[in-house]
């Protein structure tokens, strides 16, 4: 992963009228030769219809691609990302991308560069938008980005982040869930993003997920559907397009998609009963885009293809049998589980024919947008069937807005992007959160007369979502600011004898000690450190700041929360509750099996204790 970095504010300013005008010209000649628009200013359908109709057969293609492209600016990218970008696209810019593929959207990622700070994401989406409208018969582009919350998010600081899905399933409020997408997703509209891969509908029943894990909001299928249909009204309320991901459910795997084929053995019937309600549920709430799962489901199609390929799946199930007529997106296609079968030029043209809409982030884009139009040429795929597809993403832009108005504004940023006013709204859903599940004699909240001086110790993960870091950092700040005298000593995910000697060292000269741990596994360096520290009669509190399994291997300490994410949010929420200014109410969203002996199980869901 590349370095998200920082950069100057630059210029914001609303583009010229004179400038919307000519951008718009194309697009809005076609519109009127076609049908007139809504008294919103949108095209209607028939108007959208007939623009397909006037559409080249590249063009439409084009219009199914949704492509990564690095750089913080369209049109004047640095240096090294227009290397990358000759390098994996062919092309210098984004504008250049637009014009020459006619791309219908575009994603944005931290690592490709493209979201420094809210007014060059701004900036960089009038760009594109620009480059786009200016061509002849030119359309406003989808821009889009995966900003789930919690360890997923590509848009930092000073945008607002608020709690991951597993916090808010800790939490289990549809009001947090509702205000979450609203604030969130206002944000995202006034930085030119409309569509957001959020949120995850997978019901995660298996701890050893390594790809989902703390991205969804749970194990309990009803649960998981009510939070997941709060968050899809939230967002579309603001005008962004939320996405469930990633059907038919990837909840209970233990194979990462992005480096393996997953294989999920659920029956139909199970299915029916543990994957399909929170994508039912994002349906009935009119969500705008469902992402497809790079797995294997035999009970659904018994042919080995991935569902992201699958024809019975995404046409015989989610449209016809889940009667979901939206925009149906592919999970990246640079990701190994859609690759396994078959090559690059194979996969997006099975996508189409499978009921996809829009192809996400294909390896090379010369390869597979020339493949879809040889499809066609060749009669595999015929122009109606993209047809299909090309209206139901018009109709998405149109949904959004973006024939209206595509440009994002200084003033927008302004008012919106990380404000105070939303910053507390992120807090105070974080304190409904933290989850308290060991607190052996009543050893928290700890007391500031007690326990005045605190060692922090433990892992430090690479920050998420360009939060300010590093963990054990964050957590001293905040106990630092509710009175105590706290010192962080980072000991990582897999410390050494002498480091774990040192802390123990250091844990002799203070009062308690606060330890983060990050998905402790048996016989590890974190889980020896603990012990130790526990072995020094000084009180431990353990704070899981990933996944709430943690507290099963860890017996011998007095005191455990779940914090479900290591991003400033809810560290300061897990600061707050150990100090006692905030009393714990989440409750555990997932079941906690014993180490030994998966079966039982230590602490159910729904268990949490308080103050």
């Amino acid at each position: 992963m590349h370095d998200t970095g920082t950069a100057s504010t630059g210029s914001t300013a609303q583009p010229s009228r004179r400038t919307l005008l000519a951008a718009g010209a194309g697009v809005t000649a076609a519109l009127a030769a076609a049908a007139p628009a809504s008294a919103a200013g949108a095209p209607d359908d028939a108007g959208l219809r007939a623009l397909v109709s006037r559409m080249t057969l590249e063009e439409k293609v084009g219009q199914l691609f949704v492509m990564r492209v690095y750089g913080h600016s369209a049109t004047a990218p640095d240096q090294a990302d227009i290397d990358a970008n000759l390098k994996e696209i062919g092309v210098r810019t984004a504008a250049e991308l637009v014009e020459r593929y006619r791309v219908g959207g575009i994603i944005y990622f931290a690592w490709a560069h493209n979201t420094r700070e809210p007014h060059q994401i701004a900036d960089l989406s009038n760009g594109i938008q620009r480059a786009s409208l200016a061509l002849p018969r030119g359309l406003p582009v989808l821009i889009s980005t995966d900003q789930e919350h919690g360890i997923v998010a590509r848009v930092g600081k000073p945008a607002t982040l608020f709690p991951g899905a597993m916090a808010l399933g800790a939490g289990g409020s549809r009001t947090d869930a509702r205000t979450l997408g609203r604030l969130a997703g206002a944000e995202l509209r006034a930085m030119g993003i409309r569509q957001n891969y959020s949120p995850v509908a997978d019901v995660n029943v298996n701890p050893a997920n390594p790809v989902i894990g703390v991205r969804s909001f749970g194990a309990d299928p009803r649960a998981v559907s009510a939070l997941v249909a709060a968050e899809v009204t939230g967002y579309q309320r603001a005008g962004v397009a939320a996405t469930a991901k990633h059907f038919p459910g990837h909840g209970d795997t233990n194979v990462d998609s992005h480096t393996g084929f997953p294989t999920i053995t659920h029956s139909r019937e199970l299915w029916e009963k543990l994957d399909a309600p929170p994508f039912r549920a994002a349906i009935a709430a009119g969500i705008d885009s469902i992402m497809t799962a790079h797995l294997m489901v035999p009970a659904l199609d018994g042919s080995g293809d991935p569902a992201t390929l699958s024809r019975p799946i995404l046409t015989g199930i989610l449209r016809e049998h889940l009667g979901y007529d939206g925009v149906v997106v592919t999970d990246s296609l640079g990701m190994e589980g859609v690759r396994t079968k078959y090559g690059d030029d194979r996969v997006p043209v099975l996508a189409l024919k499978a009921g996809v809409d829009q192809l996400l982030n294909p390896p090379d884009l010369d390869l597979a947008w020339n493949a879809v139009l040889s499809a066609v040429r060749e009669g595999e795929l015929t122009e109606a069937r993209l047809d299909e597809s090309v209206l139901r993403i018009l109709r998405l832009k149109a949904k959004l807005g973006l024939f209206r108005a595509p440009y994002a504004g200084r003033d927008g940023v302004d008012r919106t992007v990380g404000t105070r006013g939303h910053l507390a709204a992120a807090d105070r859903i974080a304190e409904r959160t933290t989850t308290l599940l060991v607190n052996e004699g009543r050893l928290l909240p700890l007391s500031r007369r007690r326990h005045p001086r605190v060692l922090v110790v433990g892992a430090d993960p690479a920050s998420p979502s360009g939060t300010t870091g590093p963990p054990t950092g964050v957590l001293a700040g905040a106990l630092a600011e509710l009175g105590f005298t706290a010192t962080a000593l980072p000991t990582g995910t897999a410390p050494s004898a002498t480091t774990i000697a040192k802390a123990v060292a250091a844990a002799r000269d203070v009062d308690a000690v606060v330890a983060a741990t990050y998905n402790v596994a048996a016989g590890s360096g974190q889980q020896t450190l603990v012990e130790q520290l526990v072995a020094t009669g000084r009180p431990v509190v353990a704070v899981a700041i990933r996944n709430p399994y943690d507290v099963a291997r860890l017996p011998s300490v007095p005191a455990v929360l779940a914090a479900y994410s290591w991003t400033d949010v809810e560290l300061r929420a897990a600061a707050r509750v150990i100090a006692g200014r905030v009393k714990p109410s989440g409750r555990l969203p997932v079941p906690v099996q014993r180490t030994d002996d998966p079966e039982q199980v230590l602490y159910p869901i729904g268990y949490g204790l308080t103050y």
